[in-house]
């Protein structure tokens, strides 16, 4: 039976959810199900160019922006994103790189 302190609390539930939806990368998920549809992901993918080739590197963003361009390979490799992460991976984060460390010297313990 639907009363208003029901209803009441349904609209919480869903402004909360949409906070949380919102909070959870809004931009990422809006260009994840924007890039699926053929022409305007192809738009979509042309203005994230520079973005991409930026985060893969030269050769691997180049690709990834030209299967992006096409029209019906770009829609299969972007709903398979969806559900599987990047195809391609990222450049490595020059400040994640391992570092050798430095020679010690042994202490003498007394």
């Amino acid at each position: 039976m639907l009363t208003l302190t029901t209803i009441y609390a349904d609209r919480a539930n869903m402004s909360t959810m949409k906070r949380r939806i919102i909070r959870a990368g809004g931009w990422s998920v809006a260009r994840r199900l924007i890039k699926p549809i053929p022409i305007v992901g192809a738009v979509c993918a042309v203005c994230l160019a520079g973005y991409d080739i930026k985060r893969k590197g030269l050769l691997r963003g180049a690709v990834h922006v030209g299967l992006d361009v096409t029209p019906v390979v770009g829609t299969c490799k972007n709903v398979l994103e969806l559900f599987t992460g990047d195809l391609i991976p990222d450049k490595p984060n020059r400040k994640m790189r391992a570092v050798t460390p430095m020679a010690q010297k042994p202490v003498d313990i007394p």
